[in-house]
Parts: C-alpha cells; structure tokens; sequence
C-alpha cells in the first residue's frame, strides 16, 4: 500500500511539473511569437529612403529623398523629413522639403505635413521663388500643388498670404483661393 501510495504522489507531483512546464511554455513567448509575427505582417522600414516616380510613360518623373519611410497596410507609405525634386527631364524646377509626407497605392499623389517649403530659383514671375504651408497636396504627373490651408509665398521682394492656393509648377501660375493679402515693393 505504500508503493501505490508512494506511486501516486510522484505521479500528481509529475503531472503537476508538466502543467506547469505546459503553461509556462505557451505564455509570454507565444505572446513575443504573435507580436514579432503581427510586426512583419505590417510592412516595411527602411532608413535613408529614395523613392523614383515615374510617369505614364514609364520616364523619371521625381525623386523623394527621406530620412525614414515606413509602411502602413497594404496601401500607404509614410516618410519623415522629406525632399521632392522633379528630375531634370520634367523641366520643373521646384525643390519641395517637409516634416512628413504620405503615398497612397491607390491615388496619384504625394501629401506633404509640416513645415511644406517650395522653393524656386525660376519660380513665378522669373524671380526667386517660395511657398510656405503646413499641408500640400503633390500631383507628380499634373506638376500640380494645391492645398486649402494658409499659404505663404514670396516672389522676390514681394510677399502675399492666403487661405488656399492652387499651383501649376510646370507653367508657374499660381491661383489664390480666398483671403488674399500682400506686401509689394516699388
């Protein structure tokens, strides 16, 4: 009766020691399995980013330069501190800088955030040129800016703000929504 008894207790101390493996084995790590799994089901990081746009035709349209770009679902990429230039074939000179900027698969533009700066040294009028905004709609194969937000830009020595702007880079016209305001030099 003792060696049943003896028996009996190393066997539930046994399966004790196994549930106890069991459940130690199947906690945090098929957490850290789950999250490193969800984590590259999310897409792409990379730093130093350079991104080529092409046209329809299948020609370099422009060129964005980031120091970070990451991709969120299946349809967008984000970048951080951003530099677009046209290429030298698209005969567009506009430089464009920005905090961030988001591409979407599905739609033909760049969205610039914060901090949006234009600039042009054959800009509207011939003269230097800069705009200023915190959001800017891109639309590479357009040469179109727009954006509804307040609007800075300065045309050499004269300067204007607005609500709102609308600006063809390859013909450099620029049209000002509403609330218009200027500053001209003689």
């Amino acid at each position: 009766m003792i060696a049943t008894r003896e028996m009996l207790i190393i066997g539930v101390l046994a399966a004790g020691s196994m549930a106890s493996w069991y459940l130690a084995r199947s906690g945090p790590e098929e957490e850290t399995r789950t999250a490193s799994f969800d984590a590259a089901r999310r897409g792409y990081y990379l730093k130093s980013a350079r991104i080529l746009g092409t046209g329809a035709d299948g020609q370099l349209l422009y060129e964005l330069q980031a120091r970070e770009a990451e991709q969120q679902g299946t349809n967008r990429v984000s970048f951080t501190d951003v530099r677009l230039d046209y290429s030298p074939q698209s005969d567009v000179p506009w430089s464009i800088n920005a905090d961030t900027a988001t591409i979407h698969a599905d739609e033909q533009l760049v969205q610039l955030e914060g901090h949006v700066r234009a600039i042009s040294r054959e800009g509207f009028s011939g003269s230097d040129t800069e705009i200023r905004t915190q959001f800017l709609e891109i639309y590479p194969e357009e040469f179109l800016a727009e954006t509804d937000e307040r609007v800075q830009i300065r045309i050499g020595e004269r300067s204007l703000t607005a609500t709102g702007m609308l600006a063809s880079l390859k013909d450099n016209q620029v049209t000002l929504k509403s609330n218009v305001r200027g500053k001209f030099a003689p």
